[in-house]
């Protein structure tokens, strides 16, 4: 008899994490390692973010609260909507979860049947086709090429609508790729939706406030209301605010909708943490400057890590708009042997390589349904970031 379920067959373990921990395991060896593969902001939570949990601690703010979250934080998200996006979302229609992760899980087991298919564009993040598989889902990729900027086509989408089709997932901006999409460019996509009125939409906003050049990443409903009644807009706090550790996600959707996820959610985990809820109303309502001061630094860094790696010997990388991702292309290196010996096959034996051989840990595009290509996060400090551009470039140029 076999102690796990069947479920658990249809997922694998994250291989960004698988990436990260072979990298800590060869820096606990010794090994001068420097890891580009996680996507979690190098800043530190703002002080007055840290001021506010410890307030709230002090305060005896350490009970439940409502599974769906304090009235206060779901007022502050819904007031969040309103001022980043224009969307008006009444608390009742808010839940707080345990990162966005718990949003995107609970909306899929909420809502999922056996044979229900969810259109995913990729490149996509890992954690997409795994969860609609353990809620019985089908998962249906769509590839959008670098060639496009990495962004659906409306026509692509249109091609993939099936009587199945349950979900049509997007991250905006995207990771791994950066790709973000304007108010115009998202228009053609809810045209094809409003033709499709069985199909409900996953908007994850998670990177929004990350975007750069004066680029302004929209989202669904704002673009077109006649969609809210069957939208999930998420969003959170780790990208922006830089609180991964804290998890905190929340979501506006129909109450019809988040009832579901509460619902799901009272026998999952119950509430968020109380403390993290008292920090994210904080980090919601209080000063936002330093997220452009954040942003400049991050896109001083994009151009850098941009520029470097269109240098390397059979890279290529697209300038994205968004999120603290680039995606370049290994197409130039297939079928050439390292330095160090090693064939390139494909994207995994160039990024295993690349660790191996010069300490620099990225991921491999295969990861995110895509492979050709490899992930970097420029979410680490400047003089890292051109080390380890420097490392990829003497490890390409090494290739015969």
């Amino acid at each position: 008899m076999h102690l796990t379920a069947e479920r658990l067959d249809r997922i694998s373990p994250s291989l960004t994490i698988a990436i990260s921990s072979k990298a800590r395991a060869l820096k606990a060896a010794g090994r001068d390692i420097i890891s580009l593969s996680a996507g979690e902001p190098d800043f530190d939570t703002p002080q007055f973010v840290k001021d506010a949990a410890i307030k709230a601690i002090q305060d005896g703010e350490t009970k439940y609260t409502d599974v769906a979250g304090t009235p206060a934080l779901r007022r502050a998200v819904a007031d969040s909507f309103m001022r980043d996006y224009g969307i008006d979302y009444k608390p009742e229609e808010v839940i707080i979860s345990t990162g966005g992760k718990q949003v995107i899980f609970n909306a899929m087991v909420a809502t999922m049947n056996a044979g229900d298919e969810a259109i995913i564009p990729t490149p996509c993040w890992v954690s997409y086709p795994d969860i609609v598989s353990l809620a019985d889902g089908t998962p249906v990729f769509v590839p959008c090429g670098q060639n496009n900027g990495f962004k659906l086509r409306a026509e692509d989408l249109e091609a993939a609508i099936t009587p199945k089709t349950k979900w049509f997932m997007l991250n905006n901006p995207s990771n791994p790729t950066g790709a973000a999409y304007s108010a115009e460019e998202l228009r053609a996509i809810c045209d094809v939706l409003l033709k499709h009125p069985d199909v409900w939409i996953f908007t994850d906003d998670i990177y929004g406030k990350l975007a750069y050049d004066g680029f302004k990443p929209a989202t669904i409903v704002q673009v077109e209301p006649k969609l809210r009644e069957r939208t999930i807009t998420m969003n959170g706090c780790s990208k922006a605010y830089a609180m991964t550790g804290w998890r905190i996600g929340f979501a506006g959707a129909p109450v019809q909708l988040i009832k579901a996820l509460d619902k799901l959610q009272s026998q999952s985990t119950s509430n968020t943490s109380s403390i993290s809820q008292a920090a994210a109303l904080a980090a919601l309502t209080g000063p936002q400057g330093f997220i452009d001061e954040m942003v400049e630094v991050y896109r001083q860094r994009r151009n850098l890590v941009c520029d470097m790696l269109n240098q390397a010997k059979g890279l290529t990388c697209h300038k994205p708009e968004g999120a603290f991702y680039v995606f370049p292309s290994v197409h130039g290196c297939i079928g050439k042997t390292t330095k160090g010996g090693t064939l390139i096959k494909d994207d995994e034996s160039f990024v295993i390589a690349l660790l191996e051989e010069e300490g620099v840990a990225a991921v491999h595009g295969a990861a995110f349904m895509y492979p050709g290509h490899f992930r970097i996060s420029y979410a680490t400090d400047t003089a890292s970031l051109v080390e380890a551009c420097t490392r990829i470039q003497r490890f390409c140029a090494g290739m015969v």
